[in-house]
């Protein structure tokens, strides 16, 4: 058994652990779910009681846990009917509910450790001996509705952190105390870059130096797919129930959609924007001769996310995706997912993120539409495709959406951490006759359905900023900061000079400050560098303003030695690095 598989079994071992241990202390609450994570598990419970589990019990929630391990109590597995299971958590209503939703005739599993049963399918390790009492920890509680209905009751979900060895979690809570100092929401009010109103959950209010960066990604890809051989588009925000209807999206996520009513009839604003691709793909005739048809579109779209599992800008109700839909014969789909597999690598590349990228290879389900034969050409052609663009996967068998398989890119950021932004979908279903009935006049003088490729290459442009934010602690690269140069005279009498400076990059589009106002040098270069973290600071004087230089002083101040530049030279190196989309300074 792979590593990974053993250290979820103890994973899920140890929630199992906490599960007892907060029954020993907090007697009376009620227990839900608790499933092994990445990097470690959580519980939900129901504090029905006076007394309940803040995160100041955790110490002592841990060192019972650490109690009860002591004991080397094995794991002991039995089945149970299902009159004997509900008789077992007659006094548990959420295992009741659960034990009651099981399909007729499931095998019905508990497991028991110490004095503690829990309704279980497992697998566990074999005793409490296996789990290290030095390898864990509690971190955070967040509220969760019951099984994700917002209409049911909301519990208190403990987390925790579980390693194989004390220091893996060592180095574990290392980075998540990293991760905390760069966390987006605390550097986008330190950076002014944007604000988030409890009164308006999941929306986003960009301030100007947000917005500046927002807009400069923006630009970024529209030049990118734009170069790449894609028409943008735009489609409306709002369309009707009745294009919703025959999408699909209607019956498989209208709980997600927000819908308004005009003139007795139903529209809803859209959570995504393939249909209106294919609508523009309708309005006209098209022909073999058209395709393939690249259309991109940063499509505005809002989802009603329940709250709870709102997230600053990485997971919101209102966003952009970088997104765009491939309208294509079948015999195109190898060369156009290869084509696209290199815009990412090249896109990526810019932000540092083409080193360490994982492929993952989604491949036909269980619930699915059309032949299993086309479903094997479809895969293999995006498999081809992709090691033809010098990238290697993994196959994650039966993960593929109902109406195609897909490529997933996960980016690795500073930290180690994994972020799965750009992907790739095969969609046969939404063209057909039975969906969107989207056709074109083939070589034959006949009309064919093409075939749809769903992509994105940053997805979220909102999360794709939250990303970039904690990936570089707010020290951007110079081509996508709010503030490129800032200008800092020595003294007063050189304000002029420190404008002048400043006028003649903005009038080449190099974002410059001339930081011109009362406080002294030194207070101002420390706002600079440590609040602005600025990636060029220019200090003038007599000297630079007699040479018409600048003395500039890198944002990495300790790694690299401030240099003197003609004004002119130092324009032109900037612009080099802005325009090279240059990761460094």
């Amino acid at each position: 058994m792979a590593l990974d598989e053993n250290l979820q079994k103890v994973r899920h071992s140890c929630a199992h652990v906490m599960a007892e241990a907060v029954l020993n202390l907090f007697p009376g609450t009620k227990i839900a779910i608790g499933p092994a994570i990445d990097n470690g598990f959580y519980y939900d419970f129901d504090f029905t009681g006076d007394k309940k589990l803040t995160e100041a019990d955790f110490p002592l929630v841990e060192k019972e846990m650490r109690r009860i391990l002591a004991g080397n109590h094995e794991f002991v597995r039995r089945e149970v009917s299902k009159t004997e299971a509900l008789e077992l958590f007659k006094d548990q209503p959420y295992k009741v509910e659960l034990i009651n939703d099981l399909p007729e005739g499931e095998t019905i599993t508990t497991y028991t450790q110490d004095t503690f049963t829990d309704l279980c399918r497992g697998p566990h390790v074999a005793s409490t001996k296996e789990i290290n009492a030095q390898s864990f920890k509690l971190t955070k509680m967040a509220g969760a509705y019951w099984r994700g209905d917002s209409e049911r009751p909301m519990l208190s979900r403990v987390y925790a952190v579980c390693f194989a060895k004390p220091n893996d979690l060592k180095d574990y809570l290392k980075m998540l105390e990293e991760a905390e100092k760069r966390d987006h929401r605390k550097l986008g009010q330190q950076l002014d870059l944007f604000h988030l109103d409890p009164e308006d959950p999941g929306q986003i209010f960009w301030h100007p130096n947000g917005w500046q960066m927002y807009v400069t990604l923006q630009d970024y890809m529209r030049k990118k797919v734009v170069d790449d051989g894609y028409l943008e588009v735009n489609t409306p925000a709002i369309m009707p129930r009745t294009l919703w209807e025959r999408s699909g999206h209607w019956g498989h996520y209208q709980k997600n959609m927000f819908v308004t009513e005009s003139e007795k009839r139903l529209f809803a604003v859209k959570p995504m924007n393939c249909p209106g691709a294919l609508e523009i793909f309708k309005s006209r005739t098209r022909s073999y001769k058209d395709l393939p048809l690249r259309l991109a579109e940063f499509g505005h779209c809002v989802r009603n996310e329940p709250s709870g599992t709102l997230h600053g800008i990485m997971r919101v109700r209102g966003f952009v995706q970088d997104d765009a839909h491939i309208i294509c014969t079948e015999e195109q789909i190898e060369a156009e997912v290869s084509k696209f597999c290199r815009l990412l690598l090249d896109v990526y590349k810019d932000f540092g993120f083409d080193k360490n990228l994982l492929v993952k290879l989604s491949t036909m389900p269980e619930d699915h539409v059309g032949d299993e034969a086309t479903w094997q050409h479809a895969e293999a052609a995006l498999a081809a495709a992709c090691k033809g663009a010098g990238m290697e996967y993994e196959i994650q068998p039966g993960e593929g959406a109902f109406y195609g398989p897909k490529l997933e890119f996960t980016l690795i950021d500073a930290l180690g951490r994994q972020w799965q932004c750009g992907t790739i979908q095969l969609d046969y279903q939404l063209p057909s006759a039975e969906r969107l009935n989207a056709e074109y006049i083939g070589k034959d003088n006949q009309k064919h359905h093409p075939v749809m490729l769903h992509r994105a290459v940053l997805g979220s442009l909102e999360r794709f900023m939250g990303i970039l934010i904690e990936n570089y602690a707010g020290a951007f690269p110079a081509w996508l900061h709010f503030e490129q140069v800032a200008v800092v005279p020595v003294a007063p009498e050189f304000n002029e000079y420190a404008q002048k400076v400043s006028d003649t990059l903005r009038a080449v589009n190099i974002r410059s400050n001339a930081y011109t106002d009362d406080d002294n040098m030194k207070a101002k270069i420390k706002v600079i560098s440590s609040e602005h973290r600025t990636p060029y600071i220019l200090v003038v004087g007599a000297k630079e303003q007699e040479e018409n230089s600048v003395t500039c002083r890198f944002r990495f101040s300790s790694q690299i030695p401030q240099r003197t530049f003609g004004l002119e030279e130092f324009k032109s190196y900037v612009l080099d690095k802005v325009n090279t989309h240059f990761n460094g300074i």
